[in-house]
């Protein structure tokens, strides 16, 4: 069962159109109606932001406009919203995710001020920004060869890399933020065997294609060595420790 509640500018929050059959209406534009018809308590309670979404239907349509809800707006709303036989169902739930994506954002602050964290992670961005010059310099390459897709290098090389170290089972803003010290180091030696790679390719005249796998024969090979590990989902860990 997927979470309602998501992170999103690292706060807490849940969608009005993820509520709406939920909470027993049959259209969205009434349940967001109780919280328009009350618009000024619940600014009260905090900024109350609109998201706008592409339709989900294969024939289109208007964009989706929901209401963005922390955990006070949910409760006011609960309050207002009709009775339904699953509304204290429901309230248990979120009010559940809502602890459980607290706790989630406090572990990732608290991991990220630990001061070893905190020193591998400005290596490792080193690291990364040598590799970055490289790559730029190889998309280049890849274009002075006839490619029309050369950019493409950049998110390529990032997802072959990751998915060579790594099951990752949601997707993440950005993945070094919640990885473990030992992760980071991994990730840090992978980002020099492609730099690496990369270079001695061009330096030899191999055609960019050619270039793209060795580089990934090298993470590969590495993570062969290493294997592959969990990314550290914090939200995960938490969910455990409920249940």
């Amino acid at each position: 069962m997927n979470d309602l509640v998501v992170i999103k500018n690292n706060l807490p929050v849940i969608s009005t159109f993820d509520l709406f059959s939920k909470m027993g209406y049959r259209e969205h534009r009434k349940l967001k109606l109780v919280i328009s018809s009350n618009i000024d308590a619940f600014n009260d309670l905090g900024f109350l932001p609109l998201e706008r979404a592409k339709p989900t239907s294969a024939t289109g349509g208007r964009p989706v406009e929901s209401y963005l809800l922390n955990e006070d707006h949910f409760i006011l709303l609960v309050l207002l919203a009709k009775n339904s036989p699953e509304s204290v169902t429901l309230k248990i739930r979120v009010s559940k995710e809502f602890k459980r994506m607290k706790q989630t954002l406090a572990n990732i602050a608290a991991q990220q001020h630990d001061p070893d964290r905190q020193k591998i992670r400005a290596d490792g961005k080193a690291i990364y920004h040598q590799k970055s010059d490289v790559i730029k310099n190889f998309v280049e390459y890849a274009k002075s060869q006839g490619s029309t897709s050369a950019e493409l290098y950049y998110s390529n090389l990032a997802r072959m890399e990751n998915n060579a170290l790594f099951f990752i089972e949601a997707k993440y803003k950005n993945l070094r933020e919640i990885m473990t010290i030992r992760q980071l180091m991994q990730v840090a030696t992978a980002d020099q065997a492609v730099e690496r790679a990369l270079q001695e390719g061009m330096d030899k005249g191999l055609h960019c294609k050619e270039c793209f796998v060795l580089a990934k024969e090298r993470v590969i090979a590495f993570a062969e060595i290493i294997g592959k590990s969990q990314l550290h989902d914090l939200a995960l860990e938490v969910k455990k420790e409920e249940e």
